[in-house]
This record gives structure tokens, C-alpha cells and sequence, in this order.
């Protein structure tokens, strides 16, 4: 169904007052970005100093036409329910971004940058990074934003880019209705935030909003049946490609794998529809395998998904390819970070704090080879359950060390799914050592060969800052017992 809001191209904002709820990277893009576009900007945020009001009890309801709520805020949050019963539009800095968008210097006619938005439980960021890197390496300027790096309202309102590359939130999706993209993605679907979105069916139905109106190419993951419906069911712009992504061969109308060669049968690289079309062997990019060969699955699905999103919008294969074999995936997802040398093989320590669900720490785990593994696992459960992952899992699980302060979730999964495989657990007291304390724990159990995945399948607030704090400390920990263990 197409809105009234949806038909329209964009939303003016002259001589109206926009509230900007919480002042976060995207709440500042957004600020920043209404400038002179709007009649007043009010701001509040209860931490920040810089905010024009601190409490929400201080808003003059009358008085506002438009809130941009960020995404920290979920749907039952009481000032938007305050908003929505007096009838004023809630909307994402995304859908902001969208209405503020500005003619691009090099583009056509004066169309605006083409959109790119890559949504999904996993791979976002990992995709969305790699099409950046693929459309820059074919000469275009064409960042990384929404979800990480630049606000979006801040790059849709720059007319020096020729493409945005937008990892998108299921957050951020919530409140957008608007995007006619010319290329998106679902990478996979997953449990995950149900709390924020009040169940599954609402979850999977905000990340579905990606492909609505979609222009060019519709990627999706041919591999998951929920995502597979939604793209079937996607209403998009007339002649938009649907594409589906594989780790196995490819059907006509996929891009896929097979007898390790990353194989076109879309008709996107320029091979009739249907017929394979061999673009490169997967050893030939290195960020993808483990030393030994062995393919890392979620990262080669997120290399496909990048393919096809680049390839969807014109770009020369070749020159993907070759982007694709000089990238470096941003910190702490799969990231090697020490590893002590040993005469039958090296103990290497592994980053992927990156995974804080189930779906993701599977995909990581399941990269190695069968007891191999030291597992350091748990922190905010978020509601999740890890019986099903540990006994996917337990076949490669040396052992485990569980952090976080709560571990419940995660020790019963253990006891349920693989009892036999030992467990230390981390007293949570003294966060300040947690991690120093899980890197000693798993550093008992390791031998020659081994890998120690910090993996956690948790988010990491209870404990640390972010993940990435959680990674950085993973990082030190561990190099710090490699210099003491030689």
C-alpha cells in the first residue's frame, strides 16, 4: 500500500518547528541539517547540556508540526505516544534525510545522490562498508552513512556525493515510510530487538520497508526463507531487478557460489540471464577465509550482498572485484588480534564483539574447526535464547567462559545443549577486569591450533561501554597474555 505521505517526493519543512528528540549522532545530523530548512528547531535530550529543553514534560505540544525521534527511543516511548495522539508526525532522522535530500553536483537533471540502503539482523555494517569501497574504487563519491559514520541528513544534504551507501536499523526503519531506493538489501532475518519492536512479525515487517518502492535492484538473501517471501511480496518501481544472494550454486536470477568461484547468474556482470557467469575464486580474497582456506560464510554472504547492490547500480564488475580484494573490514568482526606462536601451531586470539545475537556468533563460530574453539560468551541477553546455537555450535566448543552480569541465559543453554563441555564462569563484580579475567579463564583451557572467540552473542552494555570498548578491551587482554605466555 502506498501512503499519501509516500506518494509525494518529499516533505517541506518551511515555517514549521521541528523537535529533535535525543541528541545523538543522528539527532545532531539532524539539528545540523534543519538549518535555515525549517522555521524553528527545538531540542531535548535529558544528558545533554547543549539541548534547548531537558525534560520532555517541558514540551509545548502546541506548538510543534513534526518530531524526529531518534532510535534509542522505541514506539511505546511516552512522548511519542504524547505526539502520535495529537496527531503530529513521528519520523526517523532517516525519513528527515530523505525529505531534506539536495540536487548532486554530478548528478542527472538534478536528481538527488542515489540511495543504497542495506538493513538486516547481521552484515550490515560489513556490507555497507564494502560497497562503499566498491563504487569508490569506480570513481564515485559514495560513503558509508546512516547507521554508522556520517548522519545521513548531514550526507543526503551534501551535494558533493554521487552515491550514499545507508546501513539502515530496523530502529530507523520503524519510523520511515517514504524511501523509493534505488538499490536495497536484507541481508538475513533473526531474532533480535523484540523487546523495541514488540514481537518478531514487527520486527521483520520494519526491516521489509527497504525493499517498498525500491528502483533498480531489490538484493536479497536466497538462502532465508522469511527474507525470500518479503522480496516476493515487495512492491517496487517498475523494472526493479530482484536478486537473490546464495552460498551455494546459483539459480537463474542469483548471484552465488560454486566449486569455490563466486558465480553471476543474474545477468548483472554482463553474461545472458541465467547462464554462470565465474567472477573470481573465493581464496583470492583474503579478509573472507581463515588462513587455512577455510571461507568465513557470513563474510562471503556480505561480499555477494555488496556485488549485487554495486552491480545493481551500474557498476563496472571488475572494478568491484578488485575492491573487494583490497578491503579490510572495519574492527572487531572476525579480527585477529594476537596469537602466540607455537612450534604445531599458532593460539590465536579472535574479535568479533561485533556479534551480540545468537544468528551472528553462529555464522562466527561456525568458521572453525571441530574443538577448537574457546569460547567467551554472554552479557545483555536482551531476551534472547542460545539453546538452538549452543547445539549447532557444541561439535566445534572447546570450552566456554561466560561474562556478563546476566548469565543465566546463556549457563542454562549450556547445561541443556552441551552439558559435557567445561564451562568457566566470570564474577561479574569488578567490570574493570572482566575481561582481563575471561582472557586468563580461556587461556587455561587452550592448546596449540586453538582459537580464543570473543563471540559473545550478547549485547555488551552491562558491562561495557559499547562492543567496541568490549572489543578494544578483548584486544589488550589478550596481547597482554601473549607477552606473558610467550
Amino acid at each position: 500500500m502506498r501512503t499519501k505521505r509516500a506518494q509525494a517526493e518529499t516533505a517541506s519543512y518551511e515555517g514549521k518547528t521541528v523537535l529533535v528528540a535525543g541528541l545523538g549522532v543522528s539527532g545532531e545530523g539532524a539539528v545540523e541539517a534543519l538549518q535555515g530548512r525549517a522555521g524553528r528547531v527545538l531540542s531535548v535530550d535529558e544528558r545533554k547540556p547543549e539541548a534547548d529543553l531537558h525534560s520532555f514534560d517541558d514540551i509545548d505540544w502546541s506548538a510543534i508540526d513534526v518530531v524526529v525521534a531518534s532510535p534509542v527511543f522505541n514506539p511505546r516511548t511516552p512522548f511519542i505516544r504524547e505526539a502520535q495522539r495529537r496527531g503530529i508526525p513521528v519520523i526517523s532522522e532517516v525519513e528527515l534525510a530523505w525529505d531534506l535530500r539536495v540536487p548532486a553536483k554530478n548528478g542527472i537533471a538534478g536528481a538527488p545522490a542515489p540511495w543504497i540502503g542495506i538493513t538486516g539482523t547481521n552484515g550490515k555494517t560489513s556490507t555497507t562498508q564494502m560497497i562503499s569501497a566498491m563504487l569508490t574504487h569506480c570513481g564515485m563519491d559514495a560513503p558509508a552513512v546512516g547507521n554508522i559514520g556520517k548522519s545521513v541528513s548531514l550526507a543526503a544534504t551534501d551535494p558533493t556525493h554521487d552515491a550514499l551507501c545507508v546501513e539502515l536499523s530496523s530502529f530507523q526503519m520503524h519510523f520511515t515510510d517514504s524511501l523509493a531506493l534505488d538499490c536495497a538489501a536484507i541481508t538475513n532475518i533473526a531474532a533480535d530487538h523484540l523487546d523495541w519492536h514488540g514481537g518478531m512479525a514487527n520486527y521483520a515487517a520494519d526491516k521489509a520497508k527497504v525493499f517498498h518502492r525500491a528502483q533498480r535492484a531489490l538484493v536479497f538473501n536466497a538462502d532465508d526463507e522469511r527474507v525470500t517471501k518479503l522480496a516476493e511480496r515487495a512492491e517496487t518501481g517498475e523494472g526493479c531487478r530482484r536478486i537473490g544472494f546464495t552460498l551455494h550454486a546459483p539459480q537463474a536470477g542469483q548471484i552465488g557460489v560454486k566449486d569455490g568461484w563466486i558465480v553471476d547468474a543474474s545477468g548483472l556482470s554482463g553474461a545472458p540471464y541465467g547462464s554462470a557467469n565465474a567472477l573470481a575464486k573465493v581464496t583470492e580474497f583474503a579478509h573472507l577465509t581463515e588462513p587455512d582456506g577455510t571461507v568465513y560464510p557470513h563474510l562471503l554472504a556480505d561480499a555477494l550482498t555488496a556485488l549485487a547492490l554495486a552491480m545493481g547500480l551500474g557498476a563496472d564488475p571488475g572494478h568491484c572485484l578488485e575492491a573487494l580484494r583490497l578491503f579490510a573490514p572495519g574492527g572487531h568482526r572476525i579480527e585477529t588480534v594476537a596469537a602466540a606462536h607455537r612450534d604445531d601451531g599458532d593460539i590465536r586470539f579472535v574479535d568479533d564483539s561485533k556479534a551480540t545475537n545468537a544468528h551472528a556468533a553462529n555464522a562466527s563460530l561456525s568458521s572453525y574447526r571441530p574443538k577448537s574453539v574457546v569460547w567467551i560468551a554472554g552479557g545483555l541477553a536482551k531476551g534472547g535464547h542460545f539453546e538452538d546455537l549452543v547445539a549447532k555450535q557444541a561439535p566445534n566448543i572447546k570450552a566456554v567462559v561466560v561474562i556478563g552480569v546476566d548469565q543465566q541465559p546463556m549457563l542454562e543453554a549450556l547445561k541443556a545443549s552441551a552439558p559435557d563441555i567445561p564451562v568457566t564462569v566470570i564474577d561479574p563484580q569488578d567490570k574493570s577486569t572482566v575481561m582481563a579475567r575471561a582472557v586468563q579463564a580461556a587461556g587455561e583451557y587452550v592448546a596449540p591450533g586453538d582459537v580464543v572467540l570473543m563471540a559473545p552473542a550478547c549485547a555488551s552494555m552491562d558491562q561495557f561501554k559499547s562492543y567496541a570498548d568490549r572489543g578494544a578491551q578483548f584486544a589488550q587482554a589478550s596481547r597482554e597474555w601473549v607477552r606473558a605466555n610467550g
